[in-house]
């Protein structure tokens, strides 16, 4: 195995021993094959040259080369196209998702196998380095003999990244490699993981991701990401892509994200929404954000008093939002108005024969006017996972939860 800090500058040789210049790059063609190395770049008289090749021998010393099929074996001024991937300006220094890890990290090194075959060898792009030892020989290249530093990279054991883990080539110049796992391994991360994946990456790779993710994906990413994120983010999306993801948010975080985009196009965004989710986030954007209203979702389940743990269920089964924010049912009596809580755990221990009443909690609600300070103190003080939030004739229009509160401390 070599790397190509170990190679880069190295004389480029001639079977005969003529020497064409000092190595500057490794060109790939990814349609053809995508990791084997066909074109050297080197420098002569202050010049970059081009030179399709089959590589006959690699070491410290130098890279021996014979030129490439007929046709092609004289070298030309550099004059490479967009399906060629250069190892040192398309792979160095370039940022990819490290999911494993749950972290940005950086390419920097590439290592090349030397295989021999009948005739010559053939240089591959087996792996990317992104510890520390590829950038110690980053930083101590030219300052110390190739064999030392090779020896003092060894020393720490190496951590990579294999070849096969990259789609190749993409359209852009400035991200012209990625993981082939970046999303599907986005989408199996906690959306917190994700979110705090997103903020460290560049903004022209943000947007790449994040508009490539499935629409129930980003949208659990972007109710965990910073206002100041999520403004970054939808203002990068059509508006109709937008729409898809703020669609699949519960009603709540919708609203806190359209808050943060200027009047025309959260509007514009609103106009791509079905109805139902347009009209529960447009009623939320009426209210101040740092209210009980403001901070509500319109997801709950309502019932029946007089109902019956089958029903509740039922409705269970049949609710549209995220199940998991679900934490407690609520009672109405016959004018609608709030009569009862029942923590799903109650629901859990009951037969489906049993009435919902006798597992009911007296209700505890909030005007939709509270202050985020007061719902955060009625939380505390009862202990709650959910707050009903009512309106004046005490009818339940939406809910505050427990991560709403928890969200809202952490920023003070």
């Amino acid at each position: 195995m070599f790397y190509l800090t170990e190679l880069v500058n190295l004389p480029v040789r001639g079977p005969d021993g003529h020497r064409y210049g000092r190595l500057r790059e490794f060109v790939i063609e990814p349609a053809q094959d995508r990791n084997l190395v066909q074109m050297v770049i080197y420098r002569h008289d202050g010049n970059l040259w081009q030179l399709p090749v089959r590589i006959l021998g690699v070491d410290l010393e130098g890279i021996t080369v014979a030129p490439g099929p007929p046709g092609h074996a004289a070298p030309v001024p550099m004059q490479t196209n967009s399906g060629h991937l250069l190892l040192r300006r398309d792979v160095l220094d370039q940022q990819i998702i490290d999911v494993h890890g749950r972290k940005v990290v950086r390419v920097n090194d590439v290592g090349l196998e030397l295989i021999r075959r009948s005739g010559g060898c053939e240089l591959r792009a087996q792996q990317v380095e992104i510890g520390v030892a590829g950038a110690l020989r980053r930083m101590l290249q030219g300052g110390v003999p190739r064999s030392w530093l090779r020896g003092a990279s060894e020393w720490i054991r190496a951590r990579t990244i294999p070849w096969r883990a990259f789609d190749l080539v993409e359209a852009d110049p400035a991200r012209r490699m990625r993981l082939q796992i970046d999303y599907r391994g986005l989408a199996r991360l906690h959306p917190a993981d994700a979110a705090d994946i997103m903020e460290e990456l560049a903004p022209a790779e943000r947007g790449a991701v994040f508009g490539s993710l499935d629409s129930e994906v980003a949208a659990d990413i972007l109710g965990e990401v910073t206002p100041r994120m999520q403004r970054a983010l939808l203002e990068g999306l059509e508006a109709e892509r937008a729409a898809d993801i703020i669609e699949e948010m519960e009603p709540d975080e919708a609203a806190d994200a359209l808050a943060e985009l200027p009047e025309a196009q959260s509007e514009k965004i609103l106009e791509g929404m079905e109805k139902q989710e347009r009209d529960e986030v447009t009623d939320l954007l009426e209210y101040h954000d740092r209210t009980a209203g403001g901070r509500m979702t319109t997801d709950f389940i309502a019932l029946p008093e007089d109902a019956m743990v089958a029903d509740a269920i039922a409705a269970l089964r049949a609710f549209e939002g995220q199940v998991e924010s679900i934490t407690t049912l609520l009672l109405l009596n016959p004018d609608g108005q709030l009569a009862g809580m029942v923590p799903l755990s109650r629901l859990l221990l009951a037969g489906e024969s049993r009435h919902l009443r006798p597992l009911a909690e007296d209700p505890i609600s909030v005007e939709r006017g509270r202050s985020d300070k007061e719902v955060a103190e009625i939380f505390n003080k009862y202990n709650l996972l959910a707050l009903p939030v009512v309106d004046e004739h005490q009818r339940p229009v939406g809910v505050v939860t427990v991560d709403d509160v928890i969200a809202w401390l952490s920023e003070h």
